[in-house]
This record gives structure tokens, sequence and C-alpha cells, in this order.
């Protein structure tokens, strides 16, 4: 196979205030800028990335792709990233293990139960 995973685009309104946000929440390092465009990833060099992308209108309906995240402490990780300004978002779960937060522009990611040692 001679396909890699290079990127997951992100259409945002303001793609440097997100990015900076996703940038911070990740604990990721800034590795593309450009006027309409802001890139982030793990370290320099690892891929995939976040490419988050200017889009003149704004987010109006749940997202049909999203990103999971595993903590160490879910509890902790959820109050910190409201802490930071996300917020919990209603996708139509019920009595589910995991939490949906929505980033400041709305895009809705979930934060799992921490994996079994």
């Amino acid at each position: 196979m001679s396909l890699m995973w290079e990127e997951v685009v992100i259409d945002s309104r303001d793609p440097r205030v997100l990015g900076l946000w996703w940038r911070d929440a990740l604990g990721w390092v800034v590795v593309g800028e450009s006027d309409d465009e802001l890139e982030i990833a793990p370290a320099e060099g690892a891929h995939p990335t976040l490419l988050f992308g200017s889009v003149p209108e704004e987010k109006r309906v749940k997202n049909r792709l999203h990103l999971d995240f595993v903590p160490d402490d879910q509890g902790v990780e959820v109050e910190r990233l409201i802490a930071m300004g996300a917020s919990r978002a209603d996708v139509g779960q019920v009595d589910v293990p995991w939490v949906v937060l929505a980033d400041p522009e709305g895009n809705e990611f979930c934060v799992l139960s921490a994996r079994p040692s």
C-alpha cells in the first residue's frame, strides 16, 4: 500500500484561534501556519496532523466525523477541557461511558474512559 495518513482537516471560522486551542488542549506543537490555515502535530515531523482551514460559514449540524481521546483520568480531563472553553454536547448519547464535548467552534469530540492498566 502506498498511502500514508497525512492529516485531518477541520473547517474553522478562525483557524488560528481554534488551532491554538487544540494545540494547548493536546500539548502539541504548531508545524505550519499561513493567513488561512494552522497545522499542529504531536511533534515536529509527526503524522497525522490536524490542519485547521478557513471557511466562511459557521458549523450548523453534528459532525459526521469526530475525534476520540483516551485520558489517564476522564473526569480530570473533561474538567480541564471545559475550563479551557470546551462545552458538553448532546448528540443523542444515553448512559455511555464516554463524554461528548464540543470545542469553542462547536466541533464534537469524545473523551473516553481510561484504558485498564
